[in-house]
């Protein structure tokens, strides 16, 4: 949908349709702040002026504008007059990052109950790229290409190492999808990938109990054939396993993921005193990246602040997100960045955990993450709302946080999404 750039005569038609809704922002906030200055050199197609930009690409947090042309990053600099942009974002007292990379979500609308469109939980709360962590697997994935081609997010997957993908997500309905280890199958997981490399950036197993019973390992072998072969990395969900933490870690290389790294179950990054594992500090070591992927039941703040103490880290913050926790107590990236801020992270820390750092774990296109000049303009607007604000993690854990992101508008590849 194009919007058209108003004469100065038609200003108040123009103000008229945002106020009906023609050029509502995202979250229902509208665009009251969005104005076209006259006469326009029309140097840039859009100005995002006055907002606080951190863009750890850059080492830069402090006030700034973004000026856009043609779908890219034409100019960072403070004080762009606004006459040379057709368009101007007021984003005076906001915090202005690149859109921001959600590399676990949920958004294949097919695996019933789990998947959540894309758009009204990713572009919409400033999430301009996702990564949907597995739902699909070689024989379901056919359908959820469609879904990806059709979403204004930019969606990208990892293919489930199960042809099924993710089977199951309710405790009353147990047919995980590596209880069969018949289902676990590298040919198909390689063909499929060879077909779909634009949109395919690594390989996904769930290794819970109650999803691979006491296959684990055996998927896992399944699933690093078939990362292997198509030198693509694999992420790993932990947490509850039926073989130690360690030995699934021995299989782990550089590059490779491991999700719901804090989470609060059985079999995780801490040992019975609370001391971070050896073997996790070893996978660091060598390159294997922790996810957060907060979810449902996979992230515990009790974990986190012990993790934290002991300088354990995760290299990327990501939601989860799906129709189990949309409603809390995930809700989306913002508020998982925010509980982050709440655990002692800089607010620079936490955005570089889902922009740079996600950029660099998976192979997405370049110019992602990143305002630098010349990248793809995907940004996203933040309000940094002040007060007391409760966060609940995935155990039903409290914390009263004082600071949240609260997305306000989003950019992506130039165009205002709303």
């Amino acid at each position: 949908m194009h919007h058209h750039h108003p004469h100065p005569h038609t200003r108040r038609d123009f103000l008229r349709r945002v106020a009906a809704g023609g050029l509502v922002c995202a979250f229902g906030e509208g665009c009251g702040s969005l104005s076209t200055p006259a006469p326009s050199t029309g140097r840039y197609d859009l100005l995002v002026s006055g907002g606080r930009v951190v863009d750890p690409s850059q080492g830069l947090s402090a006030v700034r504008d973004v000026a856009i042309a043609g779908g890219k990053v034409a100019r960072v600099a403070e004080g762009i007059p606004p006459g040379e942009a057709a368009k101007v974002l007021d984003a005076r007292g906001r915090i202005v990052t690149p859109g921001l990379i959600d590399v676990h979500v949920h958004v294949y609308d097919g695996v019933a109950p789990l998947g959540i469109p894309a758009d009204p939980n990713c572009i919409a709360k400033g999430v301009t790229t996702a990564l949907d962590a597995g739902s699909a697997g070689a024989h379901t994935f056919p359908a959820f290409l469609p879904q990806i081609r059709l979403a204004k997010t930019r969606v990208f997957a990892l293919l489930n190492i199960s042809v099924i993908g993710q089977a199951s997500m309710t405790p009353e309905t147990p047919h995980g999808e590596l209880l069969q280890l018949g289902y676990a199958n590298a040919k198909e997981a390689i063909r499929t990938i060879e077909a779909h490399r634009d949109v395919i950036l690594g390989i996904k197993i769930r290794l819970s109990r109650e999803i691979a019973g006491e296959n684990d390992l055996k998927a896992l072998a399944i699933a690093r054939e078939a990362s292997d072969a198509v030198k693509l990395p694999l992420m790993v969900h932990i947490g509850d396993t039926h073989s130690p933490l360690k030995e699934i870690l021995g299989t782990l290389r550089k590059g490779d993921v491991v999700t719901h790294s804090f989470h609060g179950r059985a079999g995780g990054v801490l040992d019975a005193d609370g001391r971070v594992l050896a073997e996790v500090r070893a996978a660091v070591a060598r390159g294997v990246h922790l996810d957060v992927g907060h979810g449902r039941g996979s992230f515990s703040f009790d974990v986190a602040e012990k993790a934290f103490k002991q300088e354990l880290l995760p290299g990327t913050i990501s939601s989860d997100v799906h129709r189990f926790n949309v409603d809390g107590p995930v809700f989306d990236l913002a508020t998982t960045l925010s509980k982050f801020l709440h655990l002692g992270l800089t607010l620079e820390q936490v955005v570089a955990r889902a922009t740079t750092h996600a950029a660099a774990t998976f192979g997405f296109p370049a110019g992602l993450g990143t305002l630098r000049e010349g990248a793809e303009a995907d940004v996203a607007v933040f309000r940094m709302a002040e007060g007391d604000f409760e966060f609940v993690d995935a155990l039903g854990a409290k914390r009263i946080g004082h600071r949240k992101l609260v997305p306000v508008a989003t950019v992506k590849s130039g165009r205002i999404h709303g």
